[in-house]
Protein backbone atom coordinates (compact mmCIF):
# COMPACT_ATOMS: atom_id res chain seq x y z
CA UNK A 1 0.00 0.00 0.00
CA UNK A 2 1.41 3.30 -0.71
CA UNK A 3 2.58 5.69 1.89
CA UNK A 4 1.04 9.03 1.24
CA UNK A 5 3.48 10.91 2.65
CA UNK A 6 7.05 9.43 0.67
CA UNK A 7 8.00 10.56 -2.75
CA UNK A 8 9.58 7.98 -4.56
CA UNK A 9 12.63 8.29 -7.47
CA UNK A 10 14.27 6.15 -9.79
CA UNK A 11 17.19 6.89 -11.21
CA UNK A 12 16.72 5.84 -14.54
CA UNK A 13 20.36 6.29 -15.42
CA UNK A 14 23.20 7.31 -17.10
CA UNK A 15 25.15 6.49 -20.51
CA UNK A 16 24.41 2.53 -19.33
CA UNK A 17 27.99 2.04 -21.22
CA UNK A 18 28.81 -1.40 -19.29
CA UNK A 19 25.48 -2.74 -20.18
CA UNK A 20 25.81 -1.77 -24.11
CA UNK A 21 22.43 -0.10 -24.37
CA UNK A 22 19.86 1.91 -22.26
CA UNK A 23 19.45 -0.57 -19.46
CA UNK A 24 16.26 0.96 -18.11
CA UNK A 25 14.68 -0.59 -21.80
CA UNK A 26 15.90 -4.31 -21.07
CA UNK A 27 13.41 -6.13 -20.41
CA UNK A 28 13.39 -8.39 -16.80
CA UNK A 29 10.35 -10.85 -16.44
CA UNK A 30 8.22 -9.44 -18.80
CA UNK A 31 8.21 -5.51 -18.03
CA UNK A 32 11.30 -3.29 -18.62
CA UNK A 33 13.44 -2.45 -15.81
CA UNK A 34 12.39 1.08 -15.55
CA UNK A 35 8.80 -0.09 -15.45
CA UNK A 36 9.51 -2.25 -12.70
CA UNK A 37 10.76 -0.06 -10.85
CA UNK A 38 8.00 2.94 -10.95
CA UNK A 39 5.57 -0.22 -10.41
CA UNK A 40 7.61 -0.82 -6.93
CA UNK A 41 7.78 2.58 -6.61
CA UNK A 42 3.57 2.91 -6.84
CA UNK A 43 3.29 0.57 -4.16
CA UNK A 44 5.46 2.59 -1.63
CA UNK A 45 4.70 5.56 -2.71
CA UNK A 46 1.95 8.84 -3.40
CA UNK A 47 4.29 10.57 -5.60
CA UNK A 48 6.79 9.04 -8.10
CA UNK A 49 9.44 10.75 -9.83
CA UNK A 50 12.00 9.88 -12.47
CA UNK A 51 15.28 11.67 -13.02
CA UNK A 52 17.64 10.53 -16.22
CA UNK A 53 17.36 9.91 -19.71
CA UNK A 54 13.77 9.65 -20.43
CA UNK A 55 14.41 8.31 -24.31
CA UNK A 56 11.58 5.20 -24.93
CA UNK A 57 10.49 5.67 -21.44
CA UNK A 58 6.54 5.11 -20.57
CA UNK A 59 6.62 8.67 -17.90
CA UNK A 60 8.28 11.63 -18.20
CA UNK A 61 11.77 11.84 -16.30
CA UNK A 62 13.15 15.18 -14.57
CA UNK A 63 17.17 15.93 -16.18
CA UNK A 64 19.44 15.92 -14.09
CA UNK A 65 21.88 18.92 -14.02
CA UNK A 66 25.01 16.81 -13.45
CA UNK A 67 26.41 13.27 -14.08
CA UNK A 68 25.78 10.35 -11.59
CA UNK A 69 23.50 9.32 -8.87
CA UNK A 70 24.28 12.82 -6.20
CA UNK A 71 22.96 15.32 -9.14
CA UNK A 72 19.83 13.01 -9.66
CA UNK A 73 19.25 12.37 -6.31
CA UNK A 74 19.49 16.23 -6.55
CA UNK A 75 17.07 16.87 -9.39
CA UNK A 76 14.65 14.58 -7.41
CA UNK A 77 14.49 15.72 -4.42
CA UNK A 78 14.22 19.64 -5.58
CA UNK A 79 11.09 18.34 -7.14
CA UNK A 80 9.33 16.34 -4.31
CA UNK A 81 6.73 16.94 -2.05
CA UNK A 82 7.31 15.17 0.91
CA UNK A 83 9.76 15.04 3.50
CA UNK A 84 11.24 11.58 3.05
CA UNK A 85 12.15 9.94 -0.62
CA UNK A 86 12.77 6.97 -1.65
CA UNK A 87 15.56 6.02 -4.07
CA UNK A 88 15.88 3.40 -6.39
CA UNK A 89 18.31 2.93 -9.45
CA UNK A 90 16.61 1.57 -12.31
CA UNK A 91 19.14 -1.43 -12.34
CA UNK A 92 18.28 -3.55 -9.35
CA UNK A 93 15.27 -5.23 -10.18
CA UNK A 94 14.90 -7.87 -6.99
CA UNK A 95 13.96 -4.84 -4.50
CA UNK A 96 10.36 -5.62 -2.94
CA UNK A 97 8.34 -2.87 -1.21
CA UNK A 98 8.89 -3.97 2.42
CA UNK A 99 12.70 -3.35 1.86
CA UNK A 100 11.98 0.01 0.73
CA UNK A 101 9.10 0.78 3.52
CA UNK A 102 12.22 -0.65 5.66
CA UNK A 103 14.89 2.50 4.41
CA UNK A 104 11.69 4.75 4.46
CA UNK A 105 10.98 4.18 8.39
CA UNK A 106 14.80 4.37 9.04
CA UNK A 107 15.57 7.36 7.75
CA UNK A 108 16.77 10.24 9.67
CA UNK A 109 19.10 12.74 6.89
CA UNK A 110 19.02 9.34 5.30
CA UNK A 111 19.20 5.78 5.22
CA UNK A 112 21.10 3.18 3.35
CA UNK A 113 21.26 -1.13 3.09
CA UNK A 114 24.36 -2.41 4.79
CA UNK A 115 25.50 -2.73 0.42
CA UNK A 116 24.83 1.05 -0.13
CA UNK A 117 24.80 3.81 -1.25
CA UNK A 118 21.79 2.98 -3.55
CA UNK A 119 18.87 1.84 -2.52
CA UNK A 120 18.20 4.68 -0.24
CA UNK A 121 16.05 7.19 1.67
CA UNK A 122 16.76 10.74 2.33
CA UNK A 123 15.20 13.37 3.78
CA UNK A 124 14.54 16.37 1.70
CA UNK A 125 15.98 18.57 4.14
CA UNK A 126 19.14 16.89 3.22
CA UNK A 127 19.39 18.56 -0.11
CA UNK A 128 22.13 21.25 0.64
CA UNK A 129 24.52 18.22 0.86
CA UNK A 130 23.64 16.97 -2.69
CA UNK A 131 24.40 20.78 -4.53
CA UNK A 132 28.12 20.52 -2.86
CA UNK A 133 29.13 19.19 -5.89
CA UNK A 134 30.29 16.03 -4.20
CA UNK A 135 30.40 13.62 -6.78
CA UNK A 136 31.04 10.38 -4.56
CA UNK A 137 27.33 9.30 -3.54
CA UNK A 138 28.47 7.30 -0.89
CA UNK A 139 30.90 10.50 0.64
CA UNK A 140 27.70 12.90 0.36
CA UNK A 141 25.64 9.59 2.86
CA UNK A 142 28.69 9.59 4.87
CA UNK A 143 28.67 13.07 5.92
CA UNK A 144 24.43 12.95 6.91
CA UNK A 145 22.88 11.17 9.64
CA UNK A 146 22.63 8.20 7.72
CA UNK A 147 21.33 5.38 9.29
CA UNK A 148 22.27 1.66 7.99
CA UNK A 149 20.07 -1.49 7.87
CA UNK A 150 20.79 -5.28 6.76
CA UNK A 151 18.56 -6.08 3.99
CA UNK A 152 18.36 -9.67 2.30
CA UNK A 153 21.21 -9.33 0.26
CA UNK A 154 19.77 -10.88 -2.91
CA UNK A 155 17.34 -7.71 -3.03
CA UNK A 156 20.14 -5.49 -3.76
CA UNK A 157 21.43 -7.63 -7.15
CA UNK A 158 22.76 -4.89 -9.21
CA UNK A 159 22.39 -5.24 -12.87
CA UNK A 160 25.74 -4.04 -15.01
CA UNK A 161 25.66 -6.16 -17.69
CA UNK A 162 22.99 -8.42 -20.04
CA UNK A 163 24.54 -11.66 -18.54
CA UNK A 164 23.89 -10.01 -15.09
CA UNK A 165 20.32 -9.57 -16.35
CA UNK A 166 20.26 -13.57 -17.52
CA UNK A 167 21.90 -14.25 -14.39
CA UNK A 168 18.90 -12.98 -12.37
CA UNK A 169 16.23 -14.36 -14.47
CA UNK A 170 17.61 -18.16 -13.74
Amino acid sequence: MANHRLTGIVLVGGASSRFGSPKALARFEGETLAERAWRLLGEVSDERIAVGRAGGLPFSAVVDEGTGPVAAIAAGLRQAAHEVAIVVPVDMPLLTGDALQLLAGACRDAAVAQAGPLPCAVARSALPAFETGERRLRTVLDGLDTARLALDERLLANVNTPADLATLAR
